[in-house]
């Protein structure tokens, strides 16, 4: 099964997913400063570990959380100069602010800028990596063309993993416009529907991911057939020579038909669709890997940009299920 090894952590326009620590978040679209600079608040304990320990972690009780004091996170010893697609690790720190301003010794923070090269706003999903800390995945935006948006972002330590000291990595970097952003929560969109993707599953080469769909707005909405759908590579260029089939071509997995019927969602409704494919190479040709799926709920409907980091090997083609109303739902 396919998770994300961090929950997001969303600034800008999106809304918070997770409980994971942060440690403020810039939202100014300039340069970022220096790296290193820290406020007059007291800083946190230094508690960085020695690169290949395995220090003990504690679980501060309620009440030792609430008598530890705010402060800043100190600046440590790493390499900043980690950067990729756009996004910069400008700093590290030893120990973390939580959203509440409690100090956590046991937390590393990474500084990072985004740089937009695009001619529209964008909004960034970022994976930030360090060796004995949890990963993290940011959502960022939106960022608007040519300029840098700024933020920070806290880690914990990971149990039972050595540290291999404070350098922070970009594993991955992934960007949609923010037009076309996904959206499971938040503000109704202006089409009065929110589209998303499901994080997926994987097994023995098969993928399924779900895409759903949430009338918020205050009108029945009719869907009839299947999501349209486009297949996009990691510069956001169409992919050609790839087949939409029925979903039970490629996977059946429940057992029931995929069939196109009609369904009106009323307000607060929800409806499936999964998208299926496998990534077996049987071919000569490199195999086709592209991150992104743009998609339209019905023909004529505003797009939106999902990211199923689909992986279709040379099978040249990708399985399509017609909307239904999400289990549970009249």
């Amino acid at each position: 099964m396919r998770r994300p090894f961090a929950d997001r952590i969303t600034v800008g326009t999106l809304a918070v997913t997770t409980a994971l620590a942060l440690a403020g978040c810039g939202a100014g679209q300039t340069d970022p400063p220096a790296a290193g600079g820290v406020g007059a608040a007291p800083s946190c304990p230094s508690a960085t570990p020695t690169p290949g320990s395995t220090p003990p972690l504690t679980r501060p009780t309620a009440t030792a959380d609430a008598s530890r004091p705010p402060g800043t996170p100190s600046p440590v010893p790493s390499a900043t100069d980690t950067e990729r697609d756009g996004v910069r690790v400008t700093g590290v720190y030893s120990g973390a602010v939580d959203e509440h301003g409690v100090c956590r010794p046991n937390g590393l923070t990474a500084a990072f800028s985004v740089t937009s090269p695009d001619t529209q706003d964008m909004t960034y999903t970022i994976v930030l990596d360090a060796g004995g800390y949890t990963g993290v995945t940011r959502i960022v935006g939106p960022v608007r063309p040519g300029k840098t948006l700024r933020g920070t972002v806290a880690m914990r330590r990971s149990l039972g993993d050595s540290v291999g000291g404070p350098h922070v990595s970009v594993v991955s970097v992934r960007s949609v416009p923010t037009a076309e952003a996904p959206s499971e929560s938040g503000p109704c969109p202006a089409s009065g529907v929110r589209v998303w993707a499901d994080r997926g599953d994987a097994a023995m080469g098969l993928r399924v991911t779900g895409l759903h769909l949430e009338n918020c707005g205050r009108s029945p909405y009719p869907l009839e057939g299947r999501p349209e759908l486009q297949i996009l590579d990691a510069g956001h260029k169409p992919v050609e020579g790839i087949r939409l089939v029925p979903g039970d071509e490629v996977a059946n997995l429940d057992g029931s038909p995929d069939v196109v019927r009609p369904v009106t969602l009323n307000p607060g409704e929800r409806a499936l669709s999964t998208i299926a494919w496998r990534n077996t190479v049987l071919t000569v040709g490199a195999p086709v890997n592209a991150p992104y799926l743009r998609v339209r709920a019905r023909a004529g409907a505003a797009p939106v940009m999902v990211t199923p980091e689909l992986d279709l090997g040379t099978t040249g083609r990708l399985g399509v299920r017609a909307w239904q109303k999400e289990q549970g739902e009249p």
